[in-house]
């Protein structure tokens, strides 16, 4: 009994190594009676990982507006102000003055505004696989955020049957000291009426023993305290609020029985990771194409719009003289735009290559890891519910042999010895029996993770 209460309060306290828990108390405190469902909503509405995932999602929706924008028209435009030089159509007619003397006091100003539109019509896949690879990852940080999800959900189970079995502990301590006290009593009455069996080393033994059960008892205490206080932290709730939990008991469910290729198929449906490396290895897939598709140019059609106008110069409308002071001009035409490099856009390629090939390595890990994990969650399950019975016929007995045992003391005709045992079996097989109760609600915790069950019925 001793190693279970140990095991499950270093357990709680390792939890609690990296929470911040305020301990300034107000005058005012609500408590909060909570079944394990509204734990875990609650735990989803304000736990950071949930809005760390929902960020990440929100940047990969940005990222596929951005890939979509680029199917609509781009806008360049260039506004200048600033001095000119003056010029006359004089000093071009009726020849050319190759000879047109400068002054400062010539200088005028001008101004001008140049617009560039761009609409692509062909990019062989540059923008269109760049789409397919935002569509997937949306879905991919869809799963993450799932999957944190399913993690709060299986720390909270954690914190909340730990609560429950803190307490079945010191149910089956107060037990323990029941019967001590009632021991103690009785050895002391046959003292006083000095009945052979009575002896007052039994006293010292009890006293011994009841010091060892107290000790425990102060530890159970302290596991229920901490799982409280973990609940609490995990849920995000303030100092002026105390919460509790609706269960009384650290009972067995009564699951349908399911055999391990279900499970394995359930997850192969709903887990999340499964989701994440389906809509990973798309997403990636894209981008390889997408990289690949720089090897061939860009087909678009631009549209230009140009003026300026400069004070002191004369207008000149002939097509073979361009004055870049002094115009107006537009229209369309075709266009392509063609990068050539020497091995850059091959390695882009080979780098997208790489995280493809990388994904689906991951993927084969989790074809084989995923249903092994699930596995071994419910071999844990099944061993624990066996456990469970084994030792609830144990302490059944044990509890028969201490009524014989104290039955035969009080006749006179027993040894005190074996009272102090059949005590010590029934505390310890009972205390075992919600301890592999507990490990049960954590192994089916764990199996529900592994097959990516929903954590509550709505968050």
């Amino acid at each position: 009994m001793k190693r279970y209460l140990k095991t499950a309060t270093f357990a709680l306290s390792l939890c609690l190594a990296t929470a911040s828990l305020s301990s300034a108390g107000s005058p005012s405190k609500t408590l909060l009676v909570l079944e394990l469902d509204e734990c875990i909503r609650t735990a989803l509405k304000t736990a950071p990982e949930i809005g760390e995932a929902q960020a990440d999602l929100e940047l990969t929706l940005s990222k596929q507006q951005e890939a979509k924008s680029y199917r609509y028209p781009q806008v360049d435009v260039m506004a200048l102000f600033g001095p000119a030089p003056g010029a006359k159509r004089e000093d071009i007619s009726p020849v050319v003055n190759t000879d047109a003397s400068f002054s400062m006091q010539d200088l005028t100003w001008f101004t001008s505004a140049d617009l560039l539109i761009t609409q692509p019509l062909w990019t062989f896949g540059k923008i269109s696989e760049n789409m397919k690879a935002a569509a997937h990852g949306i879905e991919v940080d869809k799963a993450k955020k799932q999957q944190k999800a399913h993690e709060v959900a299986l720390e909270v189970k954690k914190y909340y049957y730990g609560v429950l079995l803190a307490r079945e502990m010191k149910g089956v301590l107060s037990e323990l000291q029941d019967y001590m006290t009632a021991g103690k009593k009785k050895v002391r009455e046959l003292i006083e009426h000095e009945v052979p069996s009575g002896d007052e080393m039994d006293l010292y033994k009890i006293d011994a023993y009841a010091g060892a059960v107290n000790k425990f008892m102060e530890e159970a205490l302290k596991g229920e305290r901490l799982a409280l206080a973990a609940l609490k932290a995990r849920m995000g709730l303030g100092a002026n609020v105390e919460i509790d939990v609706a269960t009384e008991r650290l009972t067995m469910d009564n699951d349908p029985d399911a055999d391990i290729e279900t499970f394995i198929e359930r997850a192969r449906l709903q887990r999340p990771e499964f989701k994440q490396l389906k809509e990973g290895l798309a997403a990636r897939t894209a981008l390889v194409d997408a990289a690949k598709a720089n090897y061939y140019p860009d087909l678009f059609l631009a549209g230009v719009l140009s003026w300026a106008y400069a004070d002191k110069r004369d207008r000149i409308d002939n097509p073979y003289i361009s004055d870049r002071f002094q115009h107006a001009y537009g229209g369309l035409a075709l266009g392509m735009k063609w990068h050539l490099d020497f091995g850059i856009i091959g390695a882009k390629v080979a780098a997208e290559q790489a995280q493809l090939n990388r994904l689906q390595s991951t993927n084969s890990y989790a074809e084989t890891f995923i249903p092994l994990q699930i596995r071994k969650a419910w071999l844990e399950m099944k061993e624990a519910e066996k456990v469970v019975t084994i030792t609830k016929d144990a302490f059944t007995s044990a509890k028969k042999w201490g009524a014989a045992a104290l039955a035969n003391f009080d006749f006179g005709i027993g040894n005190p010895k074996d009272v102090f045992e059949a005590v010590e079996v029934y505390g310890k097989m009972k205390a075992d029996h919600y301890q592999a109760i507990y490990n049960y609600k954590l192994a089916k915790a764990n199996l529900e993770y592994a097959i990516g069950e929903q954590p509550a019925a709505s968050y």
